[in-house]
């Protein structure tokens, strides 16, 4: 195949490679071509976009996801699961029977005991869904919302547990939701990554795992943008380097990377070629993504992009003084993306981990939050988006209806340990069938009592929105075939319209 640069050397390890096969080795890809398994060399096609569109294997409701990833695991019940004899048992011992084979993270369980929530829940919508008083806004969009309470996972630490919810496994190395999703389906973007990651917090504890291909081309993998300055480093041109210049270079380094796919057909190549190109993108779409200038004043004042949170950052374990406004803006960028044809979107903030002083900082966390994610559904339901667009609220688990009673750290019963076995989540559009609550769990929030969802089950449902059969969508490595829902994994028909 003609290229712009002839390779006129050959190594000798490859030349002794090449004749070394013989007459075996020229028959045997005689057979080959003759049934068709490879095809000649002159044959062999230009590199195609990895990331473009494909076919679902059958008629999706959803054709992009924004999945808000609260870390730390926030309570659900002081935000969305109501527990009057919860309230009514405050201070009172769990029977034995009930946690004497039960693993906690921190909480003893000689001394533990019940601790009921200081907040007060209100019906919202006309669906009624009884919600936490420190979500005011996100209640307003109750009628849209498919609240779940029943969720468990096997995972009752942070950096298994988030690598659980984003992968389907607590195993480190698998590919996650968003990475899955683009590999099936592509990007309807031509100009931005396929899946991109928003932060905002102090940081997730899972890190960069949580927007891993794993296993699948780094193509799928999730492109972080940065916070201040330019959104991926070196976005911009170094000084005055001339367009003209930079497209030479990036033309050179695909051919080069072409002859070397044809050579070794090696998928990352593929990678890095779609990477260099879609940087070169990038550059064009990237500064208008970011450029809130065309913004009306009103939606800017409703997701509360020029909204400070003053000192109190410093006393709640805070990401820094700007937390409001980059989450609120992280929120209004998401939706952006949506219209550009991003297929994935993750907006993580961290931390929701309140083992103490409960009370003080989960209503900080939800007045940075419950404004701009209502204001999310509200923008992209009047825009005709919400419809094709998944929104996704959840963390790693749920916190225990027993108080944290560490010993010799913090004030003992003013926050909540981990808990696994019963927490909550949410999710609108795309599919989803809102105004409506999905499980239940005990009296006290202890266990679930109906409709039980697993975190491979959650996954198959996304999936099935996105006209994706969680059992075919697989990719073969190291022999065998994985999937995000492993073995597992189920649909939820009441999720779903």
């Amino acid at each position: 195949m003609e290229s712009r640069i002839e390779r006129i050397l050959q190594s000798r390890r490859e030349f002794l490679t090449t004749t070394a096969s013989g007459l075996g080795g020229l028959a045997l890809t005689s057979m080959l071509l003759q049934e068709g398994v490879i095809a000649h060399a002159d044959a062999l096609p230009e590199v195609e976009n990895p990331l473009a569109p494909k076919r679902p294997h059958f008629e999706p409701k959803a054709k992009a996801c924004i999945c808000i990833f609260m870390a730390g695991a926030p309570s659900q019940i002081d935000l969305f699961d109501p527990k009057p004899k919860l309230i009514e048992l405050d201070g009172q011992p769990l029977p034995d029977s009930m946690t004497e084979n039960v693993r906690f993270a921190f909480i003893q369980k000689e001394t533990a005991v019940l601790k009921g929530s200081n907040r007060t829940f209100t019906p919202y919508g006309q669906c009624g869904m009884e919600l936490s008083d420190l979500l005011p806004h996100i209640g307003t969009c109750a009628d849209d919302i498919a609240l779940v309470r029943s969720m468990h996972t096997e995972a009752f630490n942070h950096h298994p547990g988030q690598t659980m919810m984003n992968t389907g496994v607590m195993t480190f190395g698998r590919p996650v939701m968003g990475s899955w999703i683009t590999y099936g389906l592509g990007s309807e973007s031509q100009n931005l990554p396929g899946y991109v990651v928003l932060t905002a917090g102090r940081g997730t504890t899972g890190g960069a795992t949580n927007w891993s291909s794993g296993f699948l081309p780094s193509t799928y993998q999730g492109v972080l943008f940065r916070n201040q300055g330019d959104p991926v480093l070196h976005l911009s041109n170094p000084g005055d380097l001339p367009h003209e210049c930079q497209r030479l270079g990036l033309d050179t380094i695909r051919d080069m990377n072409q002859m070397r796919y044809q050579e070794t057909l090696d998928p990352e190549i593929l990678s890095r070629i779609s990477t260099y190109e879609l940087a070169g993108r990038m550059q064009v779409e990237a500064p208008d993504l970011i450029d809130f200038s065309n913004e009306s004043q009103a939606t800017l004042d409703a997701y509360g992009v020029n909204r400070t949170e003053g000192e109190t950052w410093k006393k709640f374990r805070s990401g820094g003084p700007d937390e409001f406004q980059t989450f609120a803006s992280n929120c209004l960028l998401a939706r952006r993306m949506v219209e550009r044809g991003v297929r994935f979107i993750n907006i993580y903030h961290a931390t929701w981990d309140h083992h103490s002083e409960l009370d003080d900082r989960l209503p900080f966390n939800c007045m940075m939050c419950d404004q701009p994610i209502a204001a999310l559904i509200k923008d992209l339901k009047q825009r005709g988006l919400l419809d094709s667009t998944m929104v996704i609220w959840a963390g790693e688990f749920g916190r225990t209806p027993l108080g944290e009673n560490r010993a010799g750290f913090r004030t003992p019963n003013t926050g909540r340990d981990h808990h696994p076995f019963a927490f909550s989540m949410w999710m609108a559009g795309g599919g989803i069938k809102g105004g409506q609550v999905i499980g239940e769990t005990d009296e006290i929030g202890w266990s679930i009592v109906k409709d039980p969802i697993h975190v491979n089950d959650f996954h198959a449902t996304m999936l099935h929105l996105f006209g994706i059969d969680h059992e075919r969508l697989t990719y073969r490595y190291q022999g065998r075939d994985f999937r995000l829902t492993d073995v597992a994994g189920k649909l939820v028909p009441q999720l779903m319209v």
